[in-house]
C-alpha cells in the first residue's frame, strides 16, 4: 500500500488587474475623442460655410491648438484640486491618529467589525494595523475616504496625455486639407473610421462590445459634425 504524501501548498498566483487609478486613462479618452468630434465638426462648419481651401487649414490648425492647451490646462487645474483636497484630508488623519490614537483604533476595530469580525478579533487586526504609523494612517485613508495615498493621481500626467490625445485626435480630420484635398469627402471617411476605431478600443479596454462602443462614438461624432455642417451652410448661404 502506497501512501501519497501531501504537496507542499503554494501560493495562488492570482491573475494580474491594469492600472485603474493612474490618471491618465479618462483624460486620454475625453482628449482624443473630443478632439477628432470637435475638430471634425469645426472644419465641416468652415467647409459648409466657405468650402474647402486656406479657411479649413486655418481653422482646423486653430482648433487643434487651442482645444489641446485648453484641454491640457482644465485637466492640470482639476486633477491638481483634487489631489490637493485629497492631501489636505489626509494632514487632517494624520493629526487625529496623533491627537486621539485610541479613538482611531476603536473606529477602526468598530469598521471591521461591522465588516462580519467577531469582535475580539476586530480589536486585534486594528490594533495589529496600528502598530506602525505609518501604516495605520494608510489603513484609515483607504477605509474612510477610498484613496490610495501612495497613489494620488498626477497633475502632471493627466495634463500630458489631454494635449497629446487631443493633438492626436484634432489632426485626423486635419490632414487631409494639409495635403491639398479640395472636399469634405477624405476627411469625412478618416473621421468616420478613426471615430469608430477609437469607440472600439475604449470599449475593448474597459471590456464592453468593441462593435457597440464604435457605433456609439461614430453616432456622437458625424451627428454633431452634420449639425455643424448644417449650420455652417446656412450660414454661407446667408452671408452670400
Amino acid at each position: 500500500m502506497t501512501v501519497e504524501l501531501a504537496r507542499p501548498y503554494s501560493p495562488e498566483k492570482h491573475h494580474s488587474h491594469r492600472d485603474v487609478t493612474g490618471g491618465w486613462l479618462r483624460p486620454a479618452v475625453f482628449g482624443a475623442m473630443d478632439g477628432l468630434v470637435s475638430n471634425f465638426a469645426l472644419i465641416s462648419g468652415v467647409v459648409g460655410a466657405a468650402g474647402a481651401g486656406r479657411g479649413a487649414v486655418l481653422a482646423g490648425f486653430a482648433g487643434l491648438v487651442a482645444g489641446a492647451c485648453s484641454m491640457a490646462a482644465g485637466e492640470y487645474t482639476s486633477v491638481k484640486s483634487q489631489t490637493e483636497l485629497m492631501r489636505a484630508e489626509i494632514a487632517v488623519e494624520r493629526q487625529e491618529l496623533v491627537r486621539n490614537p485610541k479613538g482611531e483604533l476603536a473606529e477602526l476595530a468598530a469598521l471591521y467589525q461591522a465588516r462580519g469580525l467577531d469582535p475580539a478579533l476586530a480589536h486585534r487586526v486594528a490594533e495589529g494595523l496600528s502598530a506602525d504609523p505609518e501604516q495605520a494612517l494608510r489603513v484609515h485613508v483607504r477605509e474612510e475616504l477610498g484613496v490610495d495615498p501612495d497613489d494620488l493621481p498626477s497633475p502632471y500626467v493627466a495634463a500630458g496625455s489631454s494635449f497629446c490625445a487631443f493633438a492626436t485626435g484634432a489632426l485626423v480630420p486635419l490632414a487631409p486639407f494639409l495635403f491639398g484635398a479640395s472636399g469634405l469627402a477624405v476627411a469625412v471617411v478618416l473621421s468616420v473610421l478613426a471615430l469608430f476605431g477609437f469607440g472600439a478600443a475604449v470599449a475593448r479596454m474597459t471590456a464592453r462590445p468593441w462593435w457597440l462602443g464604435g457605433l456609439r462614438q461614430l453616432v456622437l461624432g458625424v451627428g454633431a459634425a452634420s449639425v455643424t455642417f448644417g449650420l455652417g451652410h446656412l450660414l454661407g448661404v446667408a452671408v452670400s
